[in-house]
């Protein structure tokens, strides 16, 4: 997921940038130096009047009046040299000052909101789609997320791993639309699904769960808004079940996963039903597909946000083509995908993107820890 560390620090709490700091205090000294070198009849001390405003989105109150007292001061006193301001000339001085002084008290009490908002919206979100552990149960998880608004670290797409009564089950999926207007069906999907991974006993039948929710969803926003919207979500559902060299793979429209057994990568057959949320009537249900697992063997689930990615010529891009040269990767497959993906795209696509790979456990070397 994108991370703190992509937003700018002053979105965290810390002090802005050195050079923001430095800045204001160098054109101080190079303004009094280039007026000692002018001649006498050039004045352009008067140019320091400027810097506490300039000060003020570095410094905060304190530091900007300080700034303002050394402005005064410099041009005020005749004997320096600077300048030869007069009473009212001093006065505007002031005045631009305590402007500066007012600015910088403003911007470090709505610093102070923003960072406030920033972190419960981020508190949010996490306890939405936290981070994936490096294993769950015997089935060793990595994966990668990024949402397509910058800013936001969940978007349209969703992922988790859970270990329950039944094995361990995991969820990849894309609701319709990306940013924050669709991240309501993502954490209702989510929360659907780790309720049924305790519950239901059948994968498909954790997929009905996961429509009904999403036609129910569908039915509260149609009688409070005049518009009925048009929910509908794509999901990948896998079951490893308990002391078996398997997994169960259902799917909802979804693309279907990437096999990779030795140095061979292929798209596992599946049979997909229907979106969910789609409300089609008659006898619709996905269906189990069961896949033998061998030592070795690894599952890449992605969204269309990989596949759908093109490049400035308009070809997609070719995940499976892709895999058999990036899984050799050291820094682990999942965050060898990305960063091709993004050069293939020339800083990235414009859509969500999730990432997911699973291994049962001793099915190849350990992934190294990739970041969520």
């Amino acid at each position: 997921m994108r991370g703190q560390s992509e937003q700018p620090g002053w979105l965290r709490g810390k002090p802005p940038p050195v050079w923001t700091r430095i800045a204001p205090a160098a054109a101080l000294v190079v303004l009094v130096l280039a007026q000692a070198l002018t001649p006498g009849d050039v004045e352009l001390g008067y140019f320091l009047a400027a810097l506490p405003p300039v000060a003020a989105f570095a410094y905060g109150p304190a530091g900007t009046a300080c700034f303002a007292a050394v402005v005064l001061v410099l041009l005020g006193a005749p004997s320096i040299g600077v300048a030869h301001a007069r009473g009212s000339d001093l006065a505007t001085v002031a005045a631009v000052g305590l402007l500066g002084v007012v600015i910088a008290w403003v911007r470090r009490r709505r610093d102070a909101q923003l960072v406030t908002v920033r972190t419960v919206a981020e508190a949010a979100q996490l306890a939405i789609l936290p981070p994936l552990p490096e294993r769950v149960g015997p089935v060793r998880c990595s994966a990668l997320y990024r949402a397509a608004q910058r800013g936001t670290l969940v978007g349209g797409d969703l992922y988790d791993v859970r270990a329950g009564p039944y094995g361990v089950r995991a969820l990849i999926g894309d609701v319709q639309g990306h940013g924050l207007a669709a991240v309501g069906t993502v954490g209702a999907l989510l929360g659907a699904f780790r309720e049924a991974v305790l519950d239901d006993a059948e994968p498909t039948a954790v997929a009905a769960r996961l429509d009904r929710r999403l036609l129910a969803d569908t039915a509260h926003a149609t009688d409070v808004s005049a518009e009925p919207p048009e929910l509908f979500a794509t999901v990948m559902l896998l079951e490893f079940p308990p002391g078996l060299d398997l997994v169960r793979i259902v799917s909802c429209g979804h693309p279907p996963p990437l096999l990779l057994r030795g140095s061979a990568v292929r798209e596992v057959a599946v049979e997909p039903g229907p979106p969910l949320g789609l409300g089609l009537p008659g006898p619709v249900a996905p269906v189990a597909v069961e896949l033998r697992v061998l030592p070795g063997d690894r599952l890449l689930l992605y969204t269309d946000g990989v596949t759908e990615a093109r490049d400035r010529t308009g070809h997609f891009y070719p995940l499976a083509a892709r895999v058999p040269v990036l899984a050799r990767e050291p820094a682990g497959l999942v965050r060898a995908v990305w960063q091709d993906l993004a050069a293939f795209t020339g800083g990235g696509p414009r859509d969500d993107v999730a990432l997911l790979l699973l291994s049962l456990d001793g099915a190849g070397p350990a992934p190294s820890r990739e970041p969520t």
